[in-house]
């Protein structure tokens, strides 16, 4: 199926801005790489900024929404983390270039945008931040700073952006098990656990990020 003008402009705007930079696109560069006139850009994307704001909120907003349909079903504190590494894992290695966006051009944001898209991130970071409190308030982790932990996890996971190949030796399935064992043993948790957690967390990832098996 044909792309609409709008999902042409939004994923051209997605790859320039990973690549170059919000700064550093210009509107000849979306207009060009868009298929369309640098005039017509105005009435499909707003400005620029508009551009950028639209797409962190929305990639923001189906991690939340991927999370809480994640945790739905899941109580013990193990398979919640096991699930919340695996679901961030997908998402960062299959829509990489998103995710660069989101996370290197918040400071390109005026004020006000910026407050909101920082407030999404909080709000997902909360849920990480809940899972591993619970499992350390239960005695089911061990760690003496959950936070400085939960930032190390979130960067070790948000990583995979930068390097992984659906076309390398480990499949995205097998990539999002690895990573939660790591994160288990850095929370001192069980060497195993979550498996039925992981398998509903890579069951919503393959949906809300349309992955391919």
């Amino acid at each position: 199926m044909a792309l609409t003008t709008e999902q042409r402009v939004r994923r051209a705007a997605v790859k320039l801005f990973a690549a170059k930079g919000f700064h550093g696109t210009g509107i000849r560069d979306l207009a060009q790489a868009a298929k369309i006139s640098p005039a017509s850009l105005y009435h499909y994307m707003g400005t620029k900024e508009d551009l950028l704001a639209a797409i962190m909120r929305e990639c923001l907003d189906r991690l939340l929404l991927a999370a809480r349909q994640t945790l739905d079903t899941v109580d013990d504190p193990a398979g919640q983390l096991s699930a919340l590494v695996t679901l961030h894992v997908m998402a960062h290695a299959a829509q990489p270039a998103e995710t660069r966006v989101v996370d290197n051009e918040v400071g390109a944001l005026s004020r006000g945008r910026r407050r909101v898209v920082v407030g999404l991130r909080d709000e997902y970071e909360a849920i990480w931040a809940g899972a591993i409190e619970k499992g350390v308030s239960a005695g089911v982790f061990d760690v003496p700073e959950p936070a400085v932990t939960r930032l190390a996890l979130l960067e070790m996971c948000t990583g995979v952006a930068r390097w992984y190949s659906p076309r390398g030796a480990l499949s995205l399935d097998g990539l999002a098990d690895r990573y939660a064992q790591l994160a288990l043993r850095m929370l001192g948790g069980p060497p195993t656990g979550g498996e039925t957690a992981a398998e509903r967390a890579r069951e919503v990832a393959t949906r809300v990020w349309r992955i391919r098996p």
